[in-house]
């Protein structure tokens, strides 16, 4: 296990066996802010429990929000304080397995056996990170996932922003229904926060600081962008060219033809 400080008070540390926490010089993790003791906790790690001890009665420490006196016990995810500096403890996330090497592709001959072949069916959408460690990672959203930090989860993020269990996932003809499983840095679609809410493809889904994008298969990220201005209705170009010309000629030829006309009306005497 090991304790993370949001706020920077201290870098993340690593637990084992008993560490002692104050302003001390002799503490192994100090932290040098008022009301924090020389000698003001011990944290003490014995397999995977864990336990926390306030050195004296004066000393402030919570667990979750409850002031403890005495020992109290703790276990990842949980938020501690020690006289106003806050600590997350978390788990420290077990290395992946090395993938086995495939074997060598069977021989069309060896691999007909006669059977028909059933096709898989493509997913309706998937999720594309376009942030963090998900960058350019591809996740096929299908029937109902989990996606969080444990390795459980349908979608395992190794992130420390992500809750071990973040949201829920849940595929339907209209998109993907999204929601939040309590998670400590929230849920948003599209930069607004969410508890329930029904995603579409081109929609934005973030987890903290860890971004996806909701696409159909085959769909590019610039076709799923939102246009950014509304359709404008094309006019039909003029054709005929030709018509033209010749209806501005026979336009001439009676401009002319009605002046000609008022000119020997005047001289035979009409007007």
């Amino acid at each position: 296990m090991k304790l993370l400080f949001p706020n920077g008070e201290h870098s993340p540390v690593v637990l084992t066996g008993k560490t002692l926490i104050g302003s001390g010089n002799d503490a192994q993790v100090i932290l040098l802010s008022p009301g924090v003791a020389p000698h003001h906790a011990e944290m003490d790690l014995d397999g995977t429990n864990a336990k926390v001890t306030s050195l004296h009665p004066a000393n402030e420490i919570t667990v979750n929000g409850k002031a403890i006196v005495g020992t109290a016990p703790v276990k990842p995810g949980d938020l501690l304080t020690f006289a106003g500096v806050r600590a997350r403890l978390t788990a420290i996330e077990k290395a992946a397995p090395v993938a086995k090497p495939s074997p060598p592709p069977v021989p069309l001959d060896a691999a007909d056996d006669g059977r028909t072949k059933v096709r898989v069916a493509l997913p309706k959408f998937v999720l594309r990170g376009v942030s963090g460690v998900t960058f350019g990672k591809i996740f096929p959203v299908h029937g109902t996932m989990v996606i969080g930090r444990q390795a459980e989860c349908e979608i395992p993020i190794q992130s420390e922003e992500v809750s071990r269990r973040h949201a829920e996932l849940k595929a339907t003809p209209d998109g993907i229904m999204v929601e939040d499983l309590g998670s400590s840095n929230g849920t948003y679609v599209n930069d607004r926060r969410i508890t329930r809410h029904l995603m579409k493809s081109g929609d934005e889904l973030r987890l903290d600081t860890i971004r996806f994008l909701l696409l159909a298969p085959g769909q590019d990220i610039q076709q799923a962008q939102p246009k950014q201005a509304a359709d404008t209705k094309q006019v039909p170009a003029i054709s005929g060219g030709g018509n033209s010309k010749t209806v501005l000629m026979w336009s001439i030829v009676i401009v002319a033809l009605l002046t000609l006309s008022a000119v020997a009306a005047k001289v035979l005497g009409v007007f």
